[in-house]
């Protein structure tokens, strides 16, 4: 009931504005058929949640494919898909351009994620600072040995997902000032597989990646990915001297704050109208779907009731 009253609320917002009444469609909240774009950092994330619908309501179909942050939003503004799943929110181009055709998209929280850096297995050095980090990013550390004096590692390598990603645009937002003038030893493969598959054959390597890809621990495929990788710990200061001052990019740490490279994920949707996107993000932003947030290891955007029974 709770979820069917949120649609509700939520058609009524939508209709009010770049609606056409008039035109006949063949999808509901519950039914049809809908185009969705998702950050491929956040792709395990997506497919929980899709195949969850689906599996709830048999006459949904979720079509989402996976694109760089940049592709999604401008699927969005294309029209190609109703709804994309993304780490920031409308800028005011996207808002402005919007307005121009008569259209109020719908941003929804629905999580709240975390970059995450990895090395390769036979490294131990997995404990750095943002000071140090942001040095690396800047051009002033290429080396480990710069990072820690014992490493008997080389130069170092830094490897993106992709270009126009969410998580370079992240790195450079919140490290650089918003400067992408990465340095040489920088670059993007065209996955966060291929971060991790790289990652695992480089010991020299520090990858980043979405954590989703990494953080629910009852997929097997993101077992098997934590067992090619380390997962490097930050300090939000450059005075840490103890294990106990760095934290991981976990629920634990993303809930308290600790982690320094935390993101908010939302969905973002164009529908205008009582349709299939509409009740799909409802779904993600309701009880069953927060549920999924937490059991795919990032933290929910919206608390609910846990039932312990005590005998």
């Amino acid at each position: 009931m709770k979820n069917l009253l949120t649609i509700i609320i939520l058609s009524g917002i939508l209709t009010s504005c770049g609606s056409d009444f008039n035109k006949p469609y063949s999808d509901t909240p519950t039914a049809g058929k809908v185009n969705i774009a998702g950050d491929e950092t956040l792709e395990p994330l997506m497919d929980a949640i899709s195949d969850t619908f689906m599996g709830l309501y048999q006459y949904a179909s979720i079509n989402a494919t996976y694109k760089s942050e940049s592709d999604c939003f401008q699927d969005l503004l294309n029209d190609s898909v109703k709804v994309i799943l993304a780490t920031r929110k409308l800028n005011n181009n996207e808002i402005k351009y919007f307005e121009s055709k008569q259209l109020i998209p719908v941003t929804t929280k629905i999580a709240i994620d975390a970059i995450a850096l990895i090395i390769n297995r036979e490294n131990y050095d997995s404990l750095l600072s943002v000071v140090q980090l942001k040095s690396i990013l800047e051009g002033k550390i290429g080396t480990w040995a710069e990072l820690h004096p014992t490493s008997p590692l080389g130069p170092l390598s830094f490897v993106f997902d992709n270009n126009g990603s969410s998580t370079m645009r992240f790195i450079s937002d919140s490290l650089m000032n918003g400067k992408t003038n990465f340095p040489s030893f920088c670059f993007a493969a065209k996955s966060n597989e291929q971060v991790i598959d790289y990652v695992e054959k480089n010991k020299n390597a520090i990858g980043v990646i979405g954590v989703n890809w990494i953080s629910d621990r009852d997929d097997p495929k993101m077992l098997s990915f934590n067992n090619r990788i380390r997962v490097v710990w930050l300090s939000k200061t450059d005075q840490a001297v103890y294990p106990d001052d760095f934290f991981g990019p976990f629920q634990a740490y993303l809930y308290t704050g600790d982690y320094p490279l935390k993101r908010e994920v939302y969905m973002i949707s164009r529908e205008g109208r009582m349709g299939l996107g509409t009740g799909f993000v409802s779904f993600a932003a309701g009880e069953q779907g927060q549920r999924i947030v937490r059991l795919s290891g990032l933290l929910p955007a919206s608390p609910y009731t846990r039932d312990i029974k005590l005998n």
